[in-house]
């Protein structure tokens, strides 16, 4: 009978051990996360991998879980898709309906007006996004031509001078 019980006790451990996996595992592929202990969505939240919680949002929904299993939902308020839509607002669906006639009227925006259409050019944004390896190199075309117009012209103008 010991035996059986400390066998017991081990599979327990076990599946008690594995359940914060098991939690990471049903975020990462969509699933419901609702239904566990608080230990469980502690447990799962230090079992998350870097490269999970770098790429995924399982984080904040393994916790949003845990608030609402705490708030006595179960968990089950979480949704653990990508992302949860939000119905527009009777204002917003007024306005998109609007949309398609409103025409191209430049629109006041935080102190600055936007006009449709049109893309601002500033070359100072372009050059600084450019790598760093391709601007060298561009710099160092533009020196070339200049000594190289450079040498020419004074070439031009010795050749002149001599009689």
């Amino acid at each position: 009978m010991p035996v059986a019980l400390l066998t017991a006790l081990t599979f327990v451990t076990a599946a008690g051990a594995n359940v914060g996996e098991t939690i990471v595992r049903r975020c990462t592929h969509g699933e419901s996360l609702g239904g566990f202990s608080q230990q469980a969505y502690n447990q799962a939240l230090k079992d998350l991998s870097a490269g999970t919680e770098e790429y995924s949002n399982c984080a904040q929904l393994i916790r949003q879980a845990q608030l609402a299993a705490a708030a006595g939902h179960g968990g089950e308020a979480v949704s653990s898709g990508p992302t949860a839509a939000i119905a527009p607002t009777a204002e917003e669906q007024k306005a998109i309906a609007q949309a398609p006639s409103a025409g191209a009227a430049p629109v006041r925006l935080g102190g600055g007006t936007i006009h449709p259409g049109v893309v601002p050019v500033n070359i100072a944004s372009a050059l600084s996004t450019l790598p760093t390896a391709l601007l060298a190199t561009v710099v160092f075309l533009v020196v070339c031509l200049l000594a190289a117009g450079g040498a020419a012209i004074r070439s031009k103008i010795r050749g002149r001078g001599a009689p």
